[in-house]
């Protein structure tokens, strides 16, 4: 997995790259080979942003958003949002397809 990390107005330190690192090797093991993930962080007063795309080898295209204080927690919460997309959309490709009536 491709990690790409933009940090905005605030400055980057190794230790919560290598958190984010963590967190998204947790989406891996969901998707198909090649994933490339682009997560930017904004800091605006005292409020975080988190924002991850993510572009699996299919095509498959996920996108989360949060906001908080707490940068760990936003994190935390914005892996959550993206599991849960892709747990639900892998759910529904593996639901049989309702047949057509057939009409003459």
């Amino acid at each position: 997995m491709q990690i790409n990390i933009t940090f905005r107005h605030t400055e980057p330190t190794p230790p919560l790259k290598a958190y984010i690192g963590e967190k998204l090797q947790k989406v891996r093991k969901y998707l198909q080979e090649p994933v490339e993930a682009h997560v930017v962080i904004s800091t605006e007063k005292f409020r975080h942003t988190i924002e991850v795309n993510i572009v699996a080898g299919n095509g498959t295209t996920i996108h989360g958003i949060e906001n908080m204080e707490d940068i760990h927690a936003a994190v935390d919460s914005v892996v959550d949002k993206i599991e849960r997309q892709i747990k639900k959309q892998l759910d529904k490709s593996k639901r049989p397809k309702r047949r057509q009536p057939w009409s003459p």
